[in-house]
């Protein structure tokens, strides 16, 4: 790779970089868009099923219900700000510049409700809307004359000097360069990698947030871990399907919100007793009542039998994943708990800037606070397109200037055989147990213990080697790291931050 500089640098490809990309185009700027990945299907946003959510012609009833999902703990002034251009700007960039074929009914856009929400405002695309958006957005940007996109592309680390940052060091097929950027977005997603079960794809290794972390940005709220209650439960079949991320596959919350149960095996159902919203309550409700459930009796399923129209036609997307693990959907769709959302990250503010001057970042990486304590149903996709926009106008006009870049030396010293997977299944074992769904205070410190460790045991390969396996596996430990630290400072329960006073199974260290 060659050593370069651009005036705008974006980082990531899901809907929150390829908004800031666009934003940075119409701004007049030259933008580079890299990712390290090849496909659509790397982006968390491409996963996004049940759909976008718009205030529609009540932005207050919107902001109402994000603060109640975000159990008190969302920033007033983001809230407002999200639920005011959500409108415009789903209809300026998804409807209007991308043609995206959302669902219609009579007369016109079909709104349908998810959990949480007091009314229908969702948009959708079957029960894919992310697989509708994603590709679309990339090939627009990739016909647009003032954005160049690189793929197979990884950041490493930034460029920093008393408090700026200059742009990025990149990697491809083994080489490395620095990219000089006038204002760098970080664009990244999520923290899927960090746990065993996730909705997120393979690469959501918390890159972003360690690379800002690392350079000395802010982060906050890095303690609220949005579990979904109802992903497909792989434990409960033999065979498993190659094209899903972490494993699994979402069964959005649109299907509950069309009228779907949750039972246990024996049929009961169990949400009514649990809230009062029963199965539309907020996510980390559901989530823990499910997981409480499939652990007494061994199997929580979705039932679909309340549809008023065919699963198939409702959902033919998700119709077709069943059929994949030969799951008959009228008998029960069988759901768990996992990973899907970070609601804390990079800590932005309105315009997407960070504490680092010409850094920004927006997406699932960065800390806006609309989510609080927990994120309400189909905010992200909405959340990435506002504050990517955002970022990418604020982060436009700056002049591109070179600094001394940083020796990484390709000394390449013997690695144990099989480093990367052993370290990334201590990694994920150690979330799972001490910083899942429920935490324990008293052992939430031995998570930090475990961390440290595995992270001082990674950082003597990573400096001497710019593979990207060495660089997500450091990432991915910083970002674990700041979860638990997070996690152990905050001693109150609160949306999905929950804390148990038993002590759970001792994790092998």
């Amino acid at each position: 790779m060659e050593e370069r500089t651009t005036p705008l640098l974006v980082v990531g490809s899901g809907i929150a970089g390829c908004a800031a990309a666009l934003a940075g185009a119409r701004q007049g700027m030259d933008v580079s868009l890299v990712t390290k990945s090849s496909q659509p299907e790397a982006a968390s946003s491409y996963w996004a099923q049940g759909g976008v959510a718009v205030a529609r012609e009540d932005a207050d009833s919107f902001a109402a219900d994000i603060h109640a999902a975000g159990a008190g703990a969302c920033l007033p002034s983001a809230v407002d700000r999200l639920a005011e251009r959500s409108t415009a700007a789903v209809e300026d960039v998804l409807i209007n510049t991308l043609e995206v074929p959302f669902d219609r009914a009579a007369g016109g856009l079909d709104y349908v409700r998810e959990a949480a929400h007091e009314t229908e405002r969702i948009l959708h695309v079957d029960a894919a809307t992310g697989r509708a958006i994603v590709p679309r957005f990339m090939a627009y940007l990739a016909d647009h004359e003032q954005v160049t996109i690189e793929q197979e592309t990884t950041a490493l680390e930034l460029l920093t000097h008393e408090g700026r940052v200059h742009g990025a060091i990149l990697e491809r097929d083994g080489e490395w360069a620095p990219c000089y950027a006038g204002a760098t977005v970080l664009a990244t997603g999520g923290i899927g990698a960090c746990y065993t079960g996730t909705t997120n794809p393979d690469g959501a290794t918390g890159d972003g947030i360690a690379l800002a972390a690392l350079a000395g940005a802010d982060v906050a709220d890095m303690e609220y871990v949005q579990f979904h209650p109802t992903a497909f439960d792989t434990d409960a079949v033999d065979a498993t399907a190659e094209d899903g991320p972490g494993g699994t596959f979402l069964l959005s919350e649109a299907v509950r919100g069309e009228g779907a149960y949750l039972r246990t095996a024996d049929g009961g159902r169990f949400m009514p007793e649990v809230h009062p919203d029963a199965e539309l309550a907020p996510r980390d409700v559901v989530a823990r009542a499910v997981a409480d459930e499939r652990e007494a009796t061994g199997r929580v399923f979705l039932d679909i039998a309340p549809l008023e129209e065919p699963f198939a036609e409702a959902f033919p997307y998700l119709a077709e994943r069943c059929d994949e693990y030969g799951i008959e959907p009228s008998e029960g769709i069988p759901v768990r708990p996992a990973e899907h959302f970070l609601c804390g990250g990079i800590d932005v503010g309105l315009d997407g800037g960070t504490t680092l001057d010409r850094l920004f970042a927006a997406g699932e990486c960065a800390r806006t606070g609309v989510h609080g304590a927990n994120r309400l149903a189909s905010t992200s996709l909405l959340e990435g397109l506002v504050w990517g926009l955002a970022a990418g106008r604020a982060a436009s006009g700056y002049e591109p200037s070179r600094i001394e870049p940083p020796s990484l030396e390709n000394t390449d010293p013997a690695l144990p055989d099989g480093f990367a997977a052993e370290k990334f299944h201590r990694l994920r074992r150690t979330m799972d147990e001490y910083v899942g769904i429920e935490r324990d205070p008293a052992t939430l410190g031995r998570a930090q213990a475990v961390l440290r460790r595995l992270k001082g045991e990674v950082d003597a390969y990573a400096r001497t080697r710019t593979a990207r396996d060495l660089y997500e596996l450091r990432h991915a430990t910083v970002t674990a790291l700041l979860v638990a630290r997070a996690a152990s400072e905050n001693d109150s329960s609160r949306g999905c931050h929950h804390l148990v006073r038993e002590t759970p199974a001792t994790a092998d260290d």
